[in-house]
């Protein structure tokens, strides 16, 4: 998934970046409020750690930004404040849960996991449509519980398209999803899609992402 962390401290904003992208995620990071913003506004995110300590601007108001812009991925407030107030307050500004630091890696991991399953309508670490998996946690693909060997990149579309299943994704979203910050020739995504359409299509599934002809792709079938 796409994680960005919205961090003032280095050192805590180094370690989140590196322990998240070796779990296989993609990582942003900004170290103040209106960078914060500007990512959350023009990348596609799955998921936002905001910190409410930042320099520029109160990690609540930033939250509260974000929500009026309309985004609505989940954001997970990062706090050393300990009152309830707070706590309350950011949940009530637009953020979905709270970690008070010192806190645990696996808790983190567990968190934005739990997060990201819940707004994609989905409670469990699997992604199916019909006899299709998509094993979130071990970043594995199967077709009736056998594997379909993917690239890490072919991994990033399918799962993005299956999250957002039914829903035209433009080429531009899925560059920015597979290669992050830096840059990437629109023509790799088509190479990619096919592909991995092909492979899906070898294995049994056939037709499951469309191409719709000047607007992007699709994922045609039915996620649960």
């Amino acid at each position: 998934m796409r994680v960005l962390v919205i961090e003032d401290d280095p050192i805590l904003s180094h370690h989140l970046a590196t322990q998240l992208s070796e779990l296989g995620n993609q990582v942003q990071v900004a170290d103040t409020a209106k960078e914060g913003f500007y990512q959350a506004t023009n990348y596609p995110i799955d998921i936002a750690i905001v910190d409410l300590g930042l320099p520029d601007q109160d990690g609540i108001s930033l939250i509260k930004s974000i929500r009026e812009f309309g985004s609505k991925f989940p954001i997970l407030i990062l706090t050393a404040r300990v009152n309830w107030q707070d706590k309350v307050e950011g949940l009530n500004a637009g953020a979905d849960d709270y970690l008070v630091k010192p806190f645990q890696k696996e808790e983190l991991v567990a968190r934005l996991d739990a997060l990201v399953r819940r707004s994609a309508g989905f409670v469990k670490p699997i992604i199916r449509s019909g006899q299709l998996e998509l094993d979130l946690a071990a970043k594995q693909v199967s077709l009736a519980g056998e594997a379909i060997t993917v690239t890490a990149f072919e991994y990033l579309i399918l799962e993005y398209l299956m999250r957002h299943y039914q829903e035209v994704v433009a080429k531009q979203r899925l560059l920015d999803v597979v290669y992050a910050d830096k840059e990437g020739d629109p023509n790799t995504i088509e190479v990619m899609v096919s592909r991995l359409r092909k492979k899906l299509t070898q294995a049994g599934f056939a037709d499951s992402i469309l191409t719709i002809r000047g607007q992007g792709y699709k994922f045609n079938q039915i996620c649960e």
